[in-house]
């Protein structure tokens, strides 16, 4: 998105480092002249005067500027780098020191809230241009607030230095780009199903046609009273059910908002979930969103083709940061009141305390009475860490206990969720969209869903 071109203000001259330091080195031989020729003492004065004299006119021939644009793109993806390019025009004869950028913005655009770049000569006299990065770490609306400009003099004495207040804003939304990614796209490519719904036979549960029985196939398929009548072994055929209903219900509380590898852990949880989801959509599914922290925050209605995916991205980007412990008992509650029949629900969380934990197997029994569940949840690799690491000191061993017995409580937590019924997927943020596919696919070549 090209912005307008703003009207620059006056450009103020303001001396570098380098005539500074031309200034402090006049003092010390500013002394010497006192004390061995005081009758001298106009010199000191006279050649500051003189530094600061050809600083103005370095400042001078730096030039001005003529025109300044930015270009802002309107809507960028969490965790994905993305370009600010700036052109300007700046007046002058010398061939000095390429001019510098600086733009500030909202922290959910980068971690620091500034970028720094040069401008490069485009070719054409007085044109430069450059691009500064931003690496966005939430989703929201974040703004561009202020730029800075400066070029200096072919001396290096002084420089010119703009600041322009700026108004635009980039809107950032979940990450798309395992979805985009060539290995779905080759895997949906090679799948069984597509945009087109079609009629798989040989697997599922509902019956389809009767064919031959031929030897190979699995005897189990077998319809011994077909046989009968015809007097020749029949076999069933099956269609692979379609039509179920898979929600993605995502805890919004206090330790999902925690960073992993830069990234909160629940924008994380959102990309895997939107990646699951496509694959949902295109195997012929139902996919909704659901997301909670110390109360319900939406459930989106359940969308049915790969054309209104766009829904659930947009529902995806308003899942607020809330740092605050989640309500499982309310959420989960409120989540099997509202479906109507049996669904695979697919929680992604996570959880530091046993007091929490405990909440959370208790509400997830609960759930599993009635639906499939699939818990997800990331690789605690700060604990892995701090229990691995090399102590150096007491501190250090008490940290790796401490890191230990919450890595234990955390296993013994998983475990109960595998004895209660509960798949459940723990694994790098870089993997558990893929892992999430796998086991989704297993469950429906298995008919457990429905």
């Amino acid at each position: 998105m090209k912005l307008p071109a703003i009207n620059l203000p006056a450009i103020p001259i303001v001396p570098t480092g380098r005539a500074l330091a031309l200034l402090a080195l006049l003092a010390p031989i500013a002394v010497m002249i006192a004390a061995t020729a005081p009758s001298a003492w106009i010199v000191a004065p006279a050649a500051a005067a003189a530094i600061l004299l050809v600083t103005l006119i370095d400042g001078w021939l730096a030039g001005s500027m003529a025109k300044f644009e930015y270009f802002v793109p309107s809507d960028i993806e969490v965790g994905q780098p993305t370009a600010i390019r700036v052109d300007a025009e700046i007046l002058r004869d010398s061939d000095a020191k390429l001019p510098e950028a600086a733009i500030g913005f909202d922290p959910r655009l980068g971690e620091h809230g500034m970028t720094e770049f040069t401008l490069k000569p485009t070719g054409k006299s007085g044109q430069f241009s450059g691009e500064g990065t931003v690496l966005p770490v939430r989703r929201g609306t974040g703004d561009l607030h202020d730029m800075w400009l400066r070029w200096s003099g072919p001396l290096g004495l002084a420089v010119r230095q703009s600041y322009i207040p700026l108004s635009g804003s980039m809107r950032v939304w979940p990450d798309l780009s395992p979805v985009r990614s060539p290995v779905l796209q080759t895997f949906m490519r090679d799948a069984q199903f597509g945009l087109v719904a079609r009629r798989i036979r040989g697997e599922g549960t509902q019956f389809e046609a009767l064919s031959e029985y031929e030897p190979g196939m699995d005897r189990r398929r077998i319809d011994w009273k077909a046989s009968a009548r015809h007097t020749a072994l029949y076999a069933r055929e099956n269609e692979s059910e379609r039509d179920n209903q898979v929600v993605f219900a995502f805890d919004c509380g206090q330790n999902m908002c925690e960073p992993v590898d830069g990234m909160p852990r629940i924008d994380r949880a959102v990309s895997a979930a939107l990646t699951a989801s496509y694959v949902a959509l295109k195997g012929g599914d139902k996919v909704s969103l659901f997301g909670f922290a110390d109360q319900p925050q939406l459930m989106t209605p359940f969308v049915t083709d790969t054309r209104a995916f766009h829904r659930l991205q947009s529902a995806a980007a308003e899942l607020d940061y809330v740092p605050r412990e989640p309500n499982f008992t309310l959420a989960l509650a409120t989540l099997t009141a509202r479906l109507k029949r049996r669904s695979l629900i697919v929680l992604f969380s996570d959880f530091a305390d046993p007091t929490s934990a405990e909440m959370m197997v208790e509400s997830v029994e609960r759930l599993v009475r009635h639906h499939l569940v699939i818990f997800v949840t990331l690789v605690d690799t700060e604990l892995e860490d701090l229990a691995s690491r090399e102590p150096d000191s007491m501190g250090d061993i008490a940290v790796a206990v401490s890191a230990d017995a919450l890595a234990h409580q955390r296993a013994i937590v998983l475990q109960r969720l595998r004895r209660l019924g509960v798949n459940v997927i723990e694994a790098p943020h870089d993997k558990i969209g893929y892992q999430l596919i796998d086991l989704y696919l297993e469950t429906k070549r298995a008919e457990a869903i429905g």
